[in-house]
């Protein structure tokens, strides 16, 4: 149930308060402390206090609402890491239009869906996307333009759209609404795996939620320097980063995408102490030099104290969330010991289940379903905007999420990420977790990443194939490595669940967040 319908005289926790009463509180309070500090691969790199920022915002939500775009629309935001990407969220919050951040590996037919489905009116986007932007999202009135590709000018003329820039006011002019925070916020669109993307509407209390429980289950203050790197139109980024160093007053580092070379020399120049991370970028950190002069005290990444990742000497709390649960409905203790590679304990702010499929509880030690219970339009999503159908069966009869997710209980209320329910194969009647055989795999010498996908077989319905990018200098020697993993999976994997096919590859296909594609290797498979 929506907060808004909940029952007379109950005071939420941000009664009275919106996404814009933070940015101006911070503004006061914080006015020449850095908020959002921007470090491009090429060019200078700029700082902007939170004065300033706010300051700006006020000027583009001006320019918006000169430019006609009214309270309750929809804006897309199609950009890479920017400056300009937060400057446009912020400016549609404050005018009471919905921001709706689109992922930029997204294709036509996504785009075309998008800019459809929520009916944007107008969309800011770079010079890279700005022709896809405009031969594809045909109901737009207005597309604006950055004058950069994440901190690169552009080669070649952009194609269409007007300048951004030219759409700044005075601050003078800022809208003003009335505070609501009940009303909706923004609108992320899911990666979408096994139907069409839905579209997750957060209101200002789903925000202001994300803010407070982030900085809370990751122990930020005003002192702290959050290094960012993955894609802000995800909650990862914008919720775990961005709006939990806003609510406790920090700064905000801000890169354009993940990059090994040049994380170590930036986390140095700012004196970062906390990043969210994930297996990816650390393994790729693993292949240059850790310098023993960072200031670094916290990383939260998918697991807790992984030990491949010991080298690092840095304490790393696992969590559990989605972009429907706007912070962590599960996390590791920032100041207790870990189990290793479990995903933390409940948080205490929800409540979790973990059953099997026939809802009976799942005992300790047994994989079961993860559900969540929080409230609508506060500690989960608000709705999937323009899908009643899809909002109404995401949840059991008890009100708890249906998340999609398994997880394996252990002992002392910790808990290990298991698998998501369409990724479990069946290989001749026994159910098997890809994730099982991939952390087999993942750990073992040359191995960079890994990734298990079903093939069909006509005899056992599916098998495991595992595609594998190894390590810098391995791929000389595939048979070795090709070995070595087989031998692995023998020793520590039921005969049914040892890979059929290894498939050495330079890269995989990625979707948000740089996870794997799964559906795409499938694809390669025949």
């Amino acid at each position: 149930m929506p907060i808004s319908q909940t029952a007379p005289g109950v005071v939420g926790p941000f009664a009275g308060l919106d996404v814009p009463w933070l940015l101006r509180m911070r503004a006061e309070s914080r006015r020449n402390h850095p908020f959002l500090i921007w470090e491009p691969f090429e060019g200078r790199g700029r700082s902007w206090t939170y004065g300033e920022f706010h300051e700006h915002v006020g000027r583009l939500s001006a320019g918006l609402v000169r430019r006609g775009v009214r309270p309750g629309e929809y804006v897309l935001i199609h950009l890479d890491n920017c400056i300009e990407a937060m400057l446009a969220w912020f400016a549609c919050v404050e005018l009471g239009a919905i921001a709706v951040t689109t992922n930029t590996r997204s294709a036509a037919a996504e785009m075309e869906y998008f800019a459809g489905h929520c009916g944007a009116v107008a969309a800011i986007t770079q010079p890279a996307y700005a022709g896809l932007v405009a031969a594809h999202c045909r109901g737009l009135r207005w597309i604006a333009v950055i004058s950069h590709d994440a901190g690169v000018a552009p080669a070649q003329p952009v194609p269409r759209g007007e300048s951004f820039e030219a759409l700044f006011g005075d601050s003078a002019d800022r809208p003003h609404r009335a505070i609501d925070p009940a009303a909706p916020c923004s609108v992320q669109y899911t990666s979408g795996t096994t139907s069409r993307p839905k579209a997750v509407l957060w209101t200002h209390a789903n925000a202001l939620w994300g803010a407070k429980i982030n900085a809370a289950h990751e122990d930020l203050h005003a002192g702290d320097v959050h290094q960012t790197y993955l894609p802000l139109f995800h909650t990862n980024a914008l919720a775990y980063s961005m709006l939990a160093t806003l609510w406790v007053g920090g700064s905000c580092v801000i890169q354009p995408r993940f990059s090994a070379s040049r994380f170590w020399n930036v986390a140095l120049a700012h004196g970062c102490t906390w990043t969210s991370t994930i297996p990816f970028c650390m393994k790729a950190l693993l292949e240059h030099e850790i310098p023993d002069n960072h200031k670094f005290r916290l990383w939260g990444t998918a697991v807790s104290e992984p030990p491949p990742f010991a080298a690092f000497g840095i304490k790393m709390i696992g969590w559990w969330g989605m972009t429907e649960t706007i912070t962590h409905g599960i996390v590791g203790e920032v100041d207790q010991p870990n189990t290793p590679m479990s995903i933390g304990r409940a948080a205490p702010e929800y409540q979790i289940r973990v059953i099997e499929d026939d809802g009976a509880a799942t005992p300790v030690g047994g994989t079961g379903n993860l559900l969540i219970k929080g409230i609508p339009g506060l500690s989960l999503f608000a709705e999937y905007l323009h899908n009643e159908t899809a909002t109404r069966d995401s949840f059991d009869e008890h009100g708890y999420f249906i998340t999609g997710d398994r997880v394996t209980l252990l002992e002392n209320g910790f808990i290990r990420f298991g698998d998501r329910a369409k990724d479990m194969l069946k290989v001749g009647g026994e159910n098997v977790a890809a994730s099982e055989i991939e952390q087999v795999i993942a750990v073992l010498p040359g191995v960079r990443e890994a990734a298990v996908v079903a093939k069909k077989h006509p005899m056992l319905d599916e098998v495991p194939v595992v595609f594998i990018i190894p390590h810098a200098g391995v791929a000389g020697a595939p048979a070795d490595l090709h070995d070595t993993v087989m031998a692995a999976c023998r020793a520590a994997l039921a005969d049914f669940k040892v890979p059929r096919e290894i498939h050495l590859v330079d890269d995989m296909p990625r979707s948000t967040l740089e996870k794997v594609a799964k559906a795409e290797l499938r694809k390669m498979l025949g």
